[in-house]
């Protein structure tokens, strides 16, 4: 009788004792009712009396579906996301809500179509990071009550309408051909300056046009299929003007 005693309290203490890992938090009731958060370790939970559930608390990752959304300049867009979040109450998170996870999913996808609609177009291309953090204070607010942190919410990809697509790199191509007319323009209006003060300094130089004027020759005479033209230099055309006059 003694021995079957021994054996069944042994017995009933083996299937009590349940053992949570580091990277979990157990919520234990009591006749149905909450009693207590249970830490790393083992604890003991009295059969038919008490239950458990266990709650992971590391950061996890939910990957927000594509969504169809509307700007505020009325583009229709397709958005996906992906949002990262840890449980700071574990007894919350069963208590509050039925199954966080999904809660926490849907509440995003809502969330982000929301501000998406509050936003154009080049807004949402251009501040993807402020709209990141508009989308991810407001899941967090919400999701507080349920004992969760929202760490941060990234927006993976934008899916444009091919017709947008098109206008896109419409808009594109003409900011590079502006760009270069503006930099062609630029380099026009550095070389007449620089063409400028070169007839500048030659006119103040005596002979300087004429030594010019024989470089060039020079250069040409290294290539014999050129026809070499000899131009008087200005001085000479002025003393045979003064000749004439005579």
């Amino acid at each position: 009788m003694l021995v079957g005693v021994v054996v069944l309290i042994v017995f009933l203490l083996v299937v009590s004792i349940k053992q949570i890992n580091e990277y979990e938090r157990g919520v234990k009731f009591t006749l149905g009712k909450f009693s207590k958060i249970m830490g790393p370790g083992w604890n003991i939970v009295l059969p038919i009396f008490q239950s458990f559930k266990k709650v992971d608390i590391r950061t996890k990752a939910v990957d927000v579906p594509e969504q169809e959304a509307i700007t505020k300049d009325n583009v229709s867009i397709k958005i996906n996301a992906v949002l990262y979040y840890e449980i700071f109450d574990a007894s919350k998170a069963i208590l509050a809500v039925e199954n966080f996870n999904y809660a926490v999913s849907q509440l995003a996808q809502t969330t982000m179509r929301n501000v998406v609609g509050t936003v154009s177009l080049d807004e949402l291309l251009t501040e993807r990071e402020k709209i990141s953090g508009e989308i991810c204070s407001i899941v967090d607010e919400a999701t507080d009550p349920w004992g969760i942190k929202v760490a941060n919410v990234e927006l993976k990809d934008i899916s444009l309408p091919e017709e947008m697509k098109r206008v896109i790199a419409k808009i594109a191509e003409a900011e590079r051909e502006k760009q270069a007319v503006i930099t062609k323009a630029a380099g026009e209006v550095e070389a007449s300056k620089n063409l400028a003060e070169a007839a500048e300094t030659m006119a103040k130089s005596p002979g300087a046009l004429h030594l010019r004027t024989l470089s060039t020759i020079n250069d040409l005479s290294s290539d014999q299929s050129n026809t070499i033209i000899f131009a008087l230099p200005i001085e000479v055309l002025r003393a045979l003007e003064g000749i004439n006059k005579k």
